[in-house]
């Protein structure tokens, strides 16, 4: 439609001109002695119009001509470039296929042609990682960083992945903590370097790392609840041999990080060190605040103070009058007291409940302080039966 208006335009400018020369009588008169030349005005402004644009034309090939082995240069540097961007996108997609020594060779090739020289070395890195040759893969990353600087963080990135996989684990930390001078510690970082501590057995660290990326929601709130209490459970037990360290860790736990699951490994950690009370209340106060069966077990196997144990697991029948397991505490608490007749009621009424490989053994063993033989090989072979049922279930 443009050119239509242009072509309709120049019509109308032909048309008008002629019409103005038809009114148009004026002469132009030459003089260069001797010679003497006389043309019409219309004539001489076809022909100096005519001049210009044969002038022009004659200029233009001209310089057409002078810049043609620089236009042809031009071309052949835009063909190239475009031919090393292609290369160096198929290095990518053949990285993401997964098939690593073309995405090496094509790295390598878009290296050489000078296309993101920096990301062509990572990715011939990463091809080369991949590939298990820590050769290539060393040389690779030295190169990334000396091509372009730019590449400097990803590449301690990349490294730090890399130090991952092959278990290197300081090393990793090394790595993130000079990317964190570099770049800071942004998300992907975060969770790279929580793999490390966690590798390298700093728990205190691993401690910190999961509270900020839980705090970002960049962890989900059930993983980030197992890595904690493992952290936890692992600096108790570097505290295992000292009662004051233990009752000084497990004091400074936030409350929403605390558990059945915790409060069971510090409770072990001070019945083996004999700190039978301190295990105690720690116990009974996790059960008021949250129930847990497994952790009821530990109270009723743990040593020391066993009236007053029982008192407190009576109480609780009060509210879990059908919680097998409490029955089960409590009949072996009472064997502890010698209460044979107490015992064997509360162990009959947990199988009444929930048939039990721990009611069965505990009856078992009641019938043994008893000096009833024949009712506690019944009772083993019931323990025995139920145990097998378990097992076949589970196959």
């Amino acid at each position: 439609m443009r050119g239509l208006f242009w072509l309709l335009a120049l019509f109308a400018l032909a048309v008008g001109l002629s019409m103005a020369a038809r009114f148009n009588d004026a002469y132009l008169l030459m003089v260069l002695p001797p010679y003497r030349v006389e043309v019409s005005l219309n004539l001489a402004v076809v022909a100096l119009v005519g001049t210009f644009l044969l002038l022009y034309a004659a200029l233009r090939g001209i310089s057409l001509t002078l810049s043609l082995p620089g236009r042809v240069r031009e071309f052949r540097e835009r063909r190239r470039q475009a031919k090393a961007a292609a290369i160096f996108q198929e290095a990518v997609r053949l990285l993401f296929e997964g098939r690593f020594g073309h995405a090496l060779k094509k790295a390598a090739e878009a290296h050489a042609a000078g296309e993101a020289p920096g990301l062509a070395a990572l990715i011939a890195a990463r091809a080369a990682q991949r590939m298990r040759e820590p050769g290539k893969q060393e040389a690779w990353l030295d190169r990334a960083t000396l091509d372009d600087a730019r590449t400097e963080a990803a590449r301690l990135m990349l490294e730090a992945e890399m130090c991952l996989d092959a278990r290197r684990f300081d090393d990793a930390v090394t790595v993130l903590n000079r990317l964190q001078q570099i770049a800071g510690r942004h998300i992907a970082a975060l969770r790279l370097e929580l793999r490390a501590q966690q590798g390298a057995g700093n728990w205190d660290e691993v401690l910190r790392i999961a509270r900020q990326l839980e705090k970002r929601d960049a962890l989900a709130a059930e993983v980030a609840r197992e890595i904690k209490l493992k952290a936890h459970r692992e600096n108790i037990a570097q505290r295992r041999g000292d009662a004051t360290q233990l009752r000084a860790y497990f004091s400074r736990v936030p409350a929403n990080e605390t558990g059945p699951r915790l409060a069971q490994a510090v409770a072990s950690a001070l019945n083996d060190l004999g700190a039978f009370q301190e295990a105690r209340q720690i116990i009974e106060s996790q059960l008021e605040r949250e129930w847990d069966s497994v952790l009821l077990a530990l109270y009723g196997d743990a040593d020391g103070d066993a009236p007053a144990r029982l008192g407190r697991a009576e109480a609780w029948l009060q509210k879990y009058p059908r919680e097998a397991v409490l029955l089960v505490v409590l009949g072996r608490l009472c064997m502890q007291q010698q209460l044979w007749g107490k015992a064997q009621s509360y162990l009959e009424a947990a199988l009444s409940v929930a048939p039990s490989r721990e009611a069965y053994l505990a009856l078992a063993a009641l019938a043994d302080e008893l000096g009833r033989t024949d009712d506690a090989n019944r009772h083993y072979r019931a323990a025995a039966q139920l145990s097998e049922s378990s097992n076949s279930a589970l196959d």
